[in-house]
């Protein structure tokens, strides 16, 4: 877009948000733009459900304002996303934004930043995105402080000779560097790297290379939606009964599909912020009320959905009420509280999430998959941001 005409749209949106706020006091108004459909509906559809979940246990005013949840489906797209973002600033006047997808960020950034647009990123893993507003905040994860762990529990377990394979967008390409960059400084042989496609991948000729080269480990970044799929083919090309420990950050083994994909997922090894069987009342209290309500295992998405709106929520009463872009900004920044995934934070300086990252290994309990946590490396920060 010309800059002239961008700065024209950034203006009509800064004055009808303006005059929004007068006419609309007593409302705060949460715009969320998710993939309710395409292939990243389900990521889409477990951060609302954790979302809703939060407001339903607790309610839906907070210092005296009354909230409002405006959801949009991206279908998938970031440009579709974009488009998106702009009508629910300009048009729906919405005084938060719940992000969403890291194409929908990106270009968005500069638009939210002039319209003073607080945006909490509920989805989106890529370290960058955070770095392209000062009014970005995240909830959710970036790939790099899993990926940066598993590399160093690979080495120290002597799994010292690996492929990658990850899937060919934003977040897997840094889940795929920050391994490969840790791995390779902690004395690991990388002897091959792999990228499929995002959409409607056919894992198998890719995991063919990876049985004929042989490794020790195979590092695995996929979208959690593809994961049952993937475990299928890891299984027909024999993977499972060639010596190959699976690793990777927590969307392998995504809690919510995890049972669905059969007993090759066993003993699978990742680095996540979130288990659904992390040991803590919070989280059995949180397990509990989201199968009632969503009729599906909780999982990392759910959580970042619902610490989303403890953040907007714990905010706004620090404002007494007031959604003024900069102050609930300030507001959000530093703040610290229990979640159920455990102890975490939002960064005073960068805005981006501090939490714990557990090593899990995928066992049977109760006659269920599930990932079972047996060690915590704590407040871990994103490496690439602490390396500046």
């Amino acid at each position: 877009m010309p800059r002239k005409c961008f700065l024209g749209t950034a203006v009509v949106a800064i004055s009808i948000a303006t005059l929004a706020s007068a006419a609309g006091q007593g409302t705060v108004k949460v715009g969320m733009v998710m993939p309710m459909t395409g292939p990243l509906a389900a990521a889409g559809q477990q951060v609302i459900a954790g979302a809703r979940l939060y407001i339903k246990q607790h309610g839906d005013r907070v210092a005296g304002k009354q909230i409002e949840l405006i959801v949009r489906d991206d279908a998938s797209s970031g440009e579709t996303g974009k488009r998106l973002i702009q009508e629910l600033v300009v048009n729906d006047k919405v005084d938060v934004i719940g992000g969403g997808l890291t194409a929908d960020l990106i270009p968005s950034a500069a638009l939210l930043t002039e319209a003073q647009k607080p945006t909490v990123i509920m989805l989106s893993s890529t370290t960058a995105v955070v770095e392209k507003s000062p009014l970005f905040v995240r909830t959710s994860c970036t790939l790099a402080q899993s990926s940066a762990i598993m590399a160093d529990w690979a080495v120290k377990k002597r799994l010292s000779k690996a492929v990658t394979l990850v899937t060919e967008f934003a977040p897997g390409l840094e889940a795929e560097e920050t391994f490969t960059n840790n791995y390779k400084a902690a004395g690991g042989q990388l002897v091959e790297a792999i990228r499929v496609p995002l959409r409607s991948p056919d894992f198998a000729p890719f995991l063919q290379r990876v049985k004929d080269a042989s490794p020790r480990a195979l590092f695995v970044f996929i979208p959690s939606t593809q994961a049952a799929a993937f475990a299928k083919q890891f299984v027909e090309r024999g993977l499972d009964k060639a010596g190959i420990t699976l690793i990777g950050p927590g969307d392998l083994s995504d809690d919510e599909a995890l049972q669905n994909m059969g007993d090759a997922m066993l003993g699978t090894v990742t680095a996540h912020f979130y288990s659904a069987s992390h040991a803590s009342a919070l989280n059995k209290a949180f397990t509990g009320a989201y199968q009632q309500e969503a009729k599906a295992r909780a999982n990392f998405m759910a959580v970042s959905g619902y610490d989303g709106m403890h953040l907007i929520y714990e905010a706004l009463k620090k404002t007494g009420g007031s959604a003024d872009g900069k102050t609930l900004v300030a507001a959000m920044k530093g703040m610290s509280w229990e979640s159920p995934r455990g102890p975490m934070s939002i960064d005073r300086d960068s805005g981006d999430v501090v939490h714990n990252i557990y090593i899990r290994k995928v066992e049977k309990a109760d006659g269920e998959l599930r990932n079972i946590e047996f060690e915590t490396f704590g407040n871990v920060s994103d490496p690439r941001v602490a390396a500046k």
